[in-house]
């Protein structure tokens, strides 16, 4: 019996399931950017769609925004919102790889990502869950920071340079905030304050994590705001 009939139907219906895939990927697109922007409407922000690559560049000091090639952000909501400049966007970049024949694979990797405007400049701090990788780290030498609180250190990785600083930042309101919220990634460099994220967020997340950012933000002590 030959099999031109049934290979046919096969690589048509394969054709097919392509097809759909990619009209369903845009309509989800579409209601998402839908959705977006009236999430910005109604928290009178602004929204950009197009690609990004000035804010890439602008903050390519933080850690999150630094990796592969071809970064861009989209879908900018910005502008001020409880009284301090905030953006949350959608994030792109690249990496390559080889697979087992020597042949270029690009891999695109999308996350959300949220930042805050702070008046002054700090030095790096680096909040994330403590895991594999980070214990990983501390067996190279790349020690984390811990704190009076076991619970809080065994939670979570702190990195930076600056102890005094980071001991200021994870106050005990804080650590208290942050073990209620243990999903939360925190960077804070230069005059950013950031929350990233591990995928693109739904529109109802991004409002969430935006009074997040904002809870973060009043955990700061103000003492850190005052010239010396």
């Amino acid at each position: 019996m030959s099999m031109e009939g049934p290979g046919i139907f096969i690589f048509v219906l394969f054709i097919a399931i392509i097809i759909a895939a990619a009209i369903y990927s845009a309509r989800a697109a579409r209601k998402r950017r839908e959705e977006l922007f009236e999430l910005a409407t109604r928290l009178g922000l602004d929204f950009r769609m197009e690609h990004n690559r000035a804010l890439a560049d602008q903050f390519g000091f933080l850690n999150k925004l630094a990796q592969g090639s071809n970064r861009y952000a989209f879908n900018v909501i910005s502008g001020h919102y409880h009284g301090h400049q905030v953006m949350a966007f959608d994030y792109h970049y690249e990496t390559h790889s080889s697979d087992s024949k020597g042949r270029q694979q690009t891999h695109h990797h999308y996350f959300s990502f949220f930042l805050l405007l702070l008046p002054m400049v700090f030095p790096e701090l680096l909040i994330t869950r403590e895991g594999f990788l980070s214990k990983i780290a501390q067996a190279f030498g790349y020690a984390d920071i811990d704190f009076e609180s076991a619970e809080f250190s065994r939670a979570f990785c702190v990195r930076s340079k600056d102890k005094k600083f980071a001991y200021d930042v994870c106050n005990a309101q804080m650590m208290d905030y942050l073990l209620a919220n243990r999903d939360l990634s925190i960077e804070i460099e230069s005059h950013a304050l950031a929350l990233a994220f591990a995928s693109r967020l739904a529109a109802p997340q991004i409002e969430f994590n935006l009074q997040r950012l904002l809870e973060v933000r009043s955990r700061l002590p103000e003492y850190l705001f005052t010239p010396l």
